[in-house]
């Protein structure tokens, strides 16, 4: 992917030297809207949704006897201005050139459809962030937060990307971001908005599948960004599409349970399959058209 000497985004807050975010790490658990988690539950959300995921504290509250959107904070953590990322960071650049592609396709595609489209901002931390939806960890890897609209990563997890997980590869990291910023065009959408309205009215086994239609449109999302981006800048590599989808093939739900040495077992997926996720990718890649990611009507995934 040859993306040095791009555009980089205004919208990339750098909060890397802020201690952790404050504080968390060694409690039993930790507190989201009133209720406590322990860190059993708080074990098994990371293993159903700490990858790729909308937020995993949604997979928290869920757990904890919650079905309506992510709680959250009672009391928002002061924080000083946060700045840009140092010149010479390159994984943060990277970060910054991708999230400036997603602002430029997203508003284009929003405006052709007669609409208009507010970038998300992207927060770099380490370890541990306070957001609008909770405290954030590492370990739940890159999540977005409807209660801020802020896209979160720790650039630690694209090593776990590529040495854990086996999806190495520059634009299987931009599939991360892409991803993540699908579920900002939900949100924008009023998607976001209207599946959390109905998770009051479900059962668990069936909020896991609303989950997964909700992860399986960002990643369809993530596709049409692709699409455009090279269209309009032929700027990626042979074999990057494919990194891609080496990416959606090793963190599909089954995929996961078994690298775990679990069970495969359906009902508690949260995001979709391997074979899923490459197909909702691959759709939006190929037509590059929003209305070809309506996995909410789709009889099949």
């Amino acid at each position: 992917m040859r993306w040095e000497g791009n555009e980089q985004s205004d919208n990339v807050e750098d909060r890397r030297d802020e201690g952790g975010g404050g504080g968390g790490g060694g409690g039993g658990g930790f507190s989201v809207g009133g209720r406590g988690i322990g860190l059993g539950t708080v074990a098994i959300a990371l293993v159903a949704g700490w990858i790729f995921g909308i937020n995993p504290l949604t997979v928290l509250g869920l757990l904890s006897g919650g079905g309506g959107p992510a709680p959250q904070v009672q009391q928002q953590q002061q924080q000083g201005p946060a700045h840009k990322p140092p010149a010479n960071d390159r994984e943060a650049a990277f970060v910054s050139v991708v999230l400036r592609n997603t602002e430029v396709v997203w508003s284009q595609v929003f405006q052709q459809a007669g609409g208009s489209y507010t970038p998300t901002r992207l927060v770099l931390f380490r370890g541990y962030q306070q957001t609008a939806c909770g405290a954030g960890e590492a370990a739940m890897g890159p999540f977005y937060c409807p209660g801020d609209k802020k896209v979160y990563i720790d650039l630690s997890f694209f090593d776990t990307l590529s040495r854990q997980l086996g999806a190495p590869g520059e634009f299987a990291r931009a599939y991360v971001i892409a991803h993540e910023v699908g579920h900002h065009v939900q949100d924008e959408l009023g998607i976001t908005g209207k599946v959390d309205q109905m998770r009051g009215r479900l059962s668990q086994t069936q909020n896991n599948a609303m989950s997964v239609r909700v992860e399986l449109q960002a990643d369809c999302f993530a596709g049409v960004w692709a699409h455009h981006s090279q269209e309009s800048k032929q700027w990626l590599d042979p074999g990057d599409i494919e990194s891609a989808m080496n990416a959606a093939q090793k963190i599909g739900d089954d995929a996961l349970q078994r690298s775990a040495g679990r069970a495969v077992v359906p009902d508690s997926f949260t995001h979709g399959t391997s074979a899923q996720r490459q197909k909702w990718f691959y759709s939006g890649y190929k037509g590059g058209r929003v209305q070809d990611c309506d996995t909410f009507s789709a009889k099949s995934l």
